[in-house]
């Protein structure tokens, strides 16, 4: 792709993932208002500018809405699941104070982070098999190598275990 435009680096897959906002699940829409003029939005400009392309990338089912010189002073308004909505002024703040306070107000804690990080791997893990909610693999026939599943293709009669006792059975007799 090339790299054409304003800052096109704030679109490359490595800037994007380096978002450090990851909203909560009650969170539905993100508004932000802000004026293209002044000092007093100059902080949620860079929010919008540099800020928002990761916070969508990092945030797919969150739908964001700008709102371009509509207000004397810039704010973000967060709608919840429950009909709640959060206003969070942005009045002389930089980029970087915006971004601390959204992720302490309706950010998802490192530590729930690290944990669904843990399971999304320990879910992806090959070696483990069930439930296709759970796992990847519902039986360990579908991994390559092993013999084919029972139920589909039927066991060598070497294998059976009622061809086995039979054996037995006649050795001892």
């Amino acid at each position: 792709m090339p790299m054409k435009g304003r800052f096109p680096i704030r679109r490359t897959l490595q800037y994007l993932t380096q978002g450090e906002i990851v909203f909560k699940g009650a969170v539905k829409v993100m508004t932000v208002n802000y004026n293209t003029r002044g000092e007093l939005s100059e902080g949620a400009r860079k929010f919008v500018f540099f800020n928002i392309p990761q916070i969508q990338y990092k945030n797919p089912w969150v739908q964001i809405m700008m709102f371009k010189n509509m207000t004397p002073s810039p704010f973000l308004k967060f709608y919840l699941d429950s009909g709640e909505q959060v206003l969070v002024d942005v009045e002389d703040k930089s980029n970087n104070e915006i971004v601390e306070h959204i992720k302490k107000i309706l950010g998802k804690s490192e530590e729930t982070l690290h944990k669904e990080e843990q399971e999304k791997k320990k879910r992806s893990h090959p070696a483990t098999f069930g439930p296709k909610k759970y796992h990847l693999r519902e039986c360990m026939c579908e991994i390559e190598g092993q013999i084919p599943c029972p139920a589909l293709v039927p066991l060598p009669k070497e294998m059976t275990g009622k061809y086995k006792a039979a054996m037995k059975e006649k050795a001892t007799s």
